[in-house]
């Protein structure tokens, strides 16, 4: 950042303003989904940071740098955004024809949705020293899922210090408290998110490229002995903003056994989510088109799956897939 390109943004030059926020906009974006568990509610919240710097910037004096005056205010908002009543509310559950099982239990995050990797493509977010996770870790869904149940503060403090290595007294001027409150904030933060962190995502094998090809046959010909072949004992699904959720082979085998009961194919396109193999599901109809379903995530174990995670088919165009596919 040049003195001369900081007095032009300060001085209204919108292009300026532009050149010194632009090298932060990606991992801005990736803080913000962090906190909040949503891309499009970190869409919405980033392009608020960016609006609240540019009529704030006259008033940046540099006793920070640029960047972390740009992360004050994306914690900030996003805070508020985690309060705010607004937040989306869990659905109900809409697939014709279709009767579910009852539920092992009813999902807390029914906001949640996935990340693109596409988007996360040439990111190097620089890391404090302190920071206590992998850059991969810290975007799993798992993780992200984890964060939402924390108090507002406690997640702020988390992601601040564990996941990007902010220092301790940084932390505290940014959320306007003491080291000393940050420093407890962040304690019961660490010892919860201890509990329910779930699997990272596995660096791909070929044993699980193998698994994960075996995947999109047995689900792609509603093969449910095959899928069921295919899941850990302790397998777990949900599938935001719906909020059922099941867990263990045989809540999952019924599961499925409801939504293949009555002839349903899907065909499946390869993406990848939150660092995870993913799919676009595209439901197939008596007309040769497939129609968008949504979009599959899978954590991996041990070759075996050991969780599914199903979006809603509004996710798609963030992964840069179709709404539906026409066979040949």
């Amino acid at each position: 950042m040049t003195t001369a390109l900081l007095n032009r943004a300060k001085a209204g030059d919108g292009a300026a303003f532009q050149e010194l926020i632009d090298p932060f906009r990606r991992e801005l974006h990736v803080h913000c989904y962090r906190m909040l568990g949503s891309y499009q509610d970190a869409e919405d919240v980033l392009q608020e940071t960016l609006l609240a710097a540019w009529t704030g910037l006259a008033r940046f004096e540099g006793r920070s740098s640029l960047r972390t005056w740009l992360y004050r205010i994306a914690t900030n908002s996003c805070l508020n955004a985690r309060r705010s009543e607004s937040r989306r509310p869990p659905k109900e559950w809409d697939v014709p024809h279709v009767q579910p099982p009852e539920p092992t239990r009813l999902g807390e995050v029914p906001w949640l949705e996935p990340y693109p990797d596409l988007a996360l493509a040439g990111l190097t977010i620089p890391l404090g020293p302190e920071a206590r996770y992998e850059q991969s870790e810290s975007m799993s869904l798992a993780f992200v899922t984890a964060v939402q149940v924390l108090p507002p503060r406690q997640v702020a403090v988390l992601v601040l210090r564990d996941v990007l290595g902010f220092p301790a007294q940084e932390v505290a001027e940014m959320l306007e408290t003491t080291v000393s409150a940050a420093n407890s904030a962040l304690k019961r933060a660490r010892a919860t998110l201890y509990q329910r962190r779930g699997d990272p995502p596995a660096v791909t094998t070929p044993a699980e490229q193998d698994l994960i090809e075996r995947f999109v046959r047995a689900y792609g010909s509603a093969d449910i002995d095959g899928l069921v072949a295919l899941l850990t004992d302790d397998i777990f699904i949900s599938m935001p903003p719906l909020p059922f959720e099941y867990e263990g082979l045989d809540a999952v085998a019924g599961f499925f056994a409801a939504v293949f009961g009555r002839g349903r194919t899907v065909d499946l396109v390869p993406t990848s989510a939150n660092g995870q193999p993913a799919f676009g599901a595209y439901l197939r109809g008596p007309d040769g088109v497939s129609h968008g379903n949504g979009l599959i995530v899978l954590t991996l174990r041990d070759t075996r799956i050991c969780a599914m995670t199903r979006f809603e088919n509004g996710v798609l165009p963030h992964f840069g897939l179709p709404r539906s596919l026409r066979s040949e």
